[in-house]
């Protein structure tokens, strides 16, 4: 193709949980995730495709052309060789064993990944690095989740020349401007994982992104926060397009 316009619109698939749920007079166990995000990636002009945490889920990456790990609950601390902390929410192992499988295919076969808040978490953790299981004990404030069951905000200050700065529109920067996010998580990175280079962080040294060297990988960028709760889509707008050039280079 050398026309450089899109003839489809990629898939992206976004990992979601499967919990109980009621909807009508029903109550079941149900395959569910936020409709901010699928409402983020159709507004970037891509195709939304739920993958539930069932065994052999990561077989589905090699037929999208982009991956959101969405945020939840918590990695369970085993999985990156840590005590469980009294503060550290509950974990589910179906969960933690699917995404982490999600991101390992994704990382392996090239396809884009945009990781949100748990997301960014999860790319950690498969690339070998740790987390703060309680970010209150370490910051000493509970700014990064003020509001339960609902979102607060505050600023993080972005890498200059990092992908991240040029997706946010921060390319004419000598040094870091805050950008006000939404936000509602009470874990973070402790130490990065393989290849991982933050690129954002909160007043309080919170890193709050991360993402890996094009040299490395066409498109992985993770952030602690919630874009798909705030009105600027830039990052799945970034992914959408980093998942058409793989639609377009990759053979039908």
């Amino acid at each position: 193709m050398t026309s450089g316009v899109i003839t489809s619109a990629p898939l992206v698939g976004i990992s979601c949980y499967r919990v109980q749920a009621q909807f009508g007079a029903w109550d079941l166990r149900a395959a569910l995730l936020p409709d901010r995000y699928v409402a983020a990636v159709t507004a970037a002009g891509a195709v939304p495709v739920l993958l539930p945490p069932t065994p052999l889920i990561d077989q589905a990456v090699g037929r999208l052309d982009a991956l959101v790990l969405a945020g939840g609950g918590d990695v369970d601390p085993a999985r990156y060789g840590a005590a469980r902390d009294p503060n550290c929410g509950p974990s589910s192992d179906e969960r933690d064993g699917a995404e982490l499988a999600l991101a390992a295919a994704a990382l392996a076969a090239g396809v884009p990944v945009l990781g949100i808040c748990r997301g960014l978490q999860v790319l950690n953790v498969a690339l070998g690095g740790r987390l703060h299981q309680h970010l209150p004990d370490l910051v000493g404030h509970d700014g990064h989740a003020p509001v339960p069951g609902g979102y607060g905000a505050h600023e993080v200050s972005v890498a200059p020349g990092s992908r991240l700065a040029s997706i946010l529109n921060r390319t004419d920067l000598t040094d870091h401007l805050p950008v006000v996010v939404p936000t509602h998580h009470h874990q973070a990175i402790d130490t990065l994982g393989t290849g991982l280079a933050a690129t954002a962080w909160a007043t309080d040294g919170t890193i709050e992104a991360a993402e890996l060297d094009p040299a490395q990988h066409p498109f992985v960028v993770g952030v602690q926060w919630h874009p798909e709760a705030g009105e600027d889509l830039s990052l799945f707008r970034a992914l959408a397009a980093a998942a058409a050039r793989r639609s377009e280079a990759v053979p039908a």
